[in-house]
């Protein structure tokens, strides 16, 4: 599944690529697995709007979108095998295309998913939020700023902007391995088991151990290995281990930095150790025995 670093490259790409432009025509497959949305209304909002912008929150893609005033948000899950391509009309409609986005230009935005896994929905930007005393000193729990739309946020903290006090605050109360934490999606959204074995490896941090029993000292290195390993997956376009590439159709270089993912039996990069694969939450985790305490 594209994880953080594949899903911001695929939202950068297709931002350079479409922001501007105008949707004259929207085609759904039909496939109510995809939608979480009826169609009708998905291509009643998306019809003759403008797209504002397209960037990521967590793992899913969000474009916005501006028709008469008013603004929409258009959530994108690639799940498992999904993929965002922005084409030429004559280019081939890949197979298991489930939404086609045709722009003026006649360039077609392409939503393709063989397994069915992903996710299209939308999602209006509410006006006012409320402001809770709590949070916000000399406000009481019913006022509202009215002032600019809330937008989709996802449901957990970013992790390449989160403080040190506050990513500190979020895991070290977690009973949970320090693994199953980092992949909880209410606590940081976006890491799943690439960077999160990658992150563990760089900490030197074993992947079974306790949130809570971390050191704030181990907790400050583990997010700014975090913070690290992610921008470098970005840089080089993300892991392509399986269906993942990028809005051109074009694979990932990061998985040739992989230090642990998916490298079962084979040389620590540092002590030279058989990397070692376990399960853990449910998911294969990989670690070195030695340098990972």
């Amino acid at each position: 599944m594209p994880e953080l670093p594949e899903v911001e490259t695929i939202a950068a790409g297709v931002h350079a690529r479409v922001h501007g432009h105008r949707i004259v025509r929207v085609w759904t497959s039909g496939k109510p697995q995809t939608f979480k949305s009826p169609e009708p209304e998905i291509v009643a909002a998306l019809t003759c709007a403008h797209i504002q912008s397209v960037r990521r929150v967590g793992k899913t893609i969000v474009m916005t979108l501006h028709r008469n005033k008013t603004s929409t948000e258009l959530l994108i899950h690639l799940g498992m095998t999904g993929r965002l391509l922005v084409s030429a009309p004559e280019v081939p409609l890949p197979p298991h295309t489930h939404a086609v986005l045709t722009l003026a230009d006649l360039r077609e935005i392409r939503f393709v998913d063989p397994r069915r896994f992903g996710r299209i929905s939308l999602h209006q930007p509410e006006i006012g939020c409320p402001i809770h005393a709590a949070s916000s000193p000399g406000w009481d729990s019913t006022t509202t700023l009215s002032s600019k739309p809330t937008s989709f946020s996802g449901p957990g903290r970013e992790p390449l902007t989160i403080s040190l006090a506050d990513f500190i605050a979020l895991f070290h109360p977690r009973r949970t391995s320090i693994k199953a934490a980092l992949l909880n999606q209410s606590l940081l959204h976006g890491v799943g088991n690439i960077y999160a074995d990658e992150s563990l490896f760089r900490a030197a941090i074993r992947p079974t151990r306790q949130a809570a029993q971390l050191t704030r000292a181990e907790l400050s290195l583990l997010r700014t290995s975090l913070v690290k390993v992610l921008r470098h997956a970005i840089r080089l376009g993300g892991s392509s281990v399986s269906d993942y590439v990028d809005v051109d159709g074009a694979r990932g270089f990061f998985q040739l930095r992989h230090r642990v993912y998916r490298r079962t039996g084979q040389p620590c990069t540092v002590c030279a150790t058989p990397i070692r694969r376990i399960t853990l939450a449910g998911r294969s985790t990989h670690f070195c025995p030695v340098c990972q305490k």
